[in-house]
């Protein structure tokens, strides 16, 4: 396991992004680097959310949608988006964002809590909600993807379709 990197300004404690057009924040704790995409193998009964797996520094990482996961369509145009490699428990896992816009804290507030939506903040995995620039910022909880991830066996069998 790689040892945590110290950051220059602990206030800065949020990675932004955007999906769709709407702002969300992962805690820059859970993320291990920002990539930009690569080749992508799509696996027969996978959850739809499941983009497919990757092979990145020779670990096959799942890739969890986040439009998808959000009921947006698809992106097709991937010259902007990214895969921010997060860790879920003792998983890697990428999450596919439109694009990353920056990392920032909450200026010494505590994040607020969401929204009662009618169960979606559990869909999404909101732990919460901040303000950065003047927008309105989702924080998600990866945590919450780890049914996913534990889930979804990657193994020799699932990539060659016979799973």
């Amino acid at each position: 396991m790689a040892a945590t990197k110290q950051r220059v300004d602990p206030r800065k404690s949020l990675v932004g992004f955007m999906v769709g057009d709407v702002r969300y924040a992962v805690r820059i704790g859970d993320v291990q680097e920002i990539v930009t995409p690569t080749a992508l193998t799509e696996l027969p009964h996978a959850p739809p959310a499941i983009a497919g797996v990757a092979d990145h520094r020779e670990q096959v990482i799942p890739i969890l949608d986040l439009r998808v996961r959000f009921g947006l369509p698809r992106l097709r145009d991937q010259h902007r988006s990214k895969w921010i490699l997060v860790r879920v428990e003792d998983k890697t896992m990428g999450l596919a964002v439109d694009r990353v816009t920056d990392v920032f804290g909450t200026g010494g507030m505590e994040i607020r809590p969401a929204p009662a939506l009618g169960g979606g903040q559990d869909l999404r995995g909101i732990l919460g909600v901040t303000t950065h620039d003047g927008h309105l910022v989702f924080v998600l909880d990866t945590a919450r993807f780890h049914d996913l991830v534990a889930d979804f066996p990657i193994d020799a069998r699932l990539i060659a379709g016979e799973g």
